[in-house]
């Protein structure tokens, strides 16, 4: 069973992170679902991992060959045919305690400057932990990332 990681992004953008993330998920050999709520902002994303800093092998989800990508980015509806073993939700996007409990991690990330965003994390942490899944807050607010309890 896995748990929900709680990114609290406060200094950086959340693709500086994802970046991190998605390369740690690929070194444990896992591959990993990228779950948004913005179809431009995936697009963005897609054109930010074939081109930005580190290379991040990838696909959108609709494709010929989703079932082969270590990393989808998907909306949600869309299926992840790809076997992730990591889900990384953005944006407030939706994630149950059943999708946590089959996956190895889940790495919600929010934007603390965005009100909204940190009034939907902290709903999500509410849900989540009442379900019974295990959950960890992270956060940059001293310039690098800490597990804070």
């Amino acid at each position: 069973m896995g748990n929900a990681l709680f990114y609290h992004l406060t200094r950086s953008p959340a693709e500086n992170l994802l970046s991190v993330l998605i390369g740690k998920s690929l070194q444990a050999g896992w591959r990993v679902e990228l779950r948004g709520t913005d179809p431009q902002r995936m697009d963005w994303l897609d054109r930010q991992l074939w081109s930005g800093d580190g290379f991040m092998p990838h696909g959108l989800a609709g494709g010929p060959h989703d079932a082969r990508q270590p990393v989808l980015l998907t909306m949600p509806g869309q299926s992840a045919p790809n076997d992730a073993a990591c889900l990384m939700a953005l944006d407030g996007v939706e994630v149950s305690a059943e999708e946590i409990q089959q996956l190895q991690r889940t790495c919600i990330i929010f934007d603390g400057g965005n009100t909204p965003a940190l009034n939907r994390a902290r709903d999500q942490w509410r849900a989540l932990t009442s379900a019974g899944a295990t959950a960890e807050y992270w956060s940059e607010e001293s310039g690098r990332w800490e597990r804070k309890r």
